[in-house]
C-alpha cells in the first residue's frame, strides 16, 4: 500500500474564505490520480472522521482534466479568530499524509 503523501505531487491546504478550508491533492499522472479516485478510501466519511466534522459537510471534488481532488471542510475556528492556531489554513492538510490507498 502507498501513502497519499507517496502518491500525489502536491498535497496542501488553504482558507476557502474564513469559514472553510481545501485541502488539494493533485498527481503528477492520470495513473496515479484514477487509482486514488477510485480507491474507494477518499470518501465524506473518512474525510469527516479525520477532521472531526459531519459527513454532509465534506465536499470532494475530482477535476479529471487536472488530475486532481478537491476536498472542502468547515474550519473549527473561523480564520483570525483567538483560537485558531493556523490563520491561513497552510497545516491542515497533515491528516491526510499517511492515508493508505490499497493496491
Amino acid at each position: 500500500m502507498a501513502t497519499l503523501a507517496e502518491l500525489t505531487s502536491v498535497l496542501r491546504s488553504k482558507n476557502a474564505g474564513a469559514l472553510l478550508c481545501t485541502l488539494d491533492l493533485m498527481f503528477e499522472e492520470e495513473t496515479s490520480y484514477k487509482h486514488v479516485r477510485d480507491s474507494g478510501v477518499i470518501t465524506p466519511s473518512h474525510i469527516a472522521a479525520l477532521y472531526g466534522v459531519s459527513d454532509n459537510e465534506v465536499s470532494i471534488i475530482p477535476y479529471d482534466v487536472a488530475y486532481a481532488i478537491k476536498i472542502t471542510i468547515p474550519r473549527l475556528h473561523k480564520s483570525g479568530d483567538p483560537d485558531d492556531s493556523d490563520i491561513y489554513g497552510a497545516q491542515q492538510h497533515a491528516p491526510l499524509l499517511n492515508i493508505e490507498i490499497p493496491d
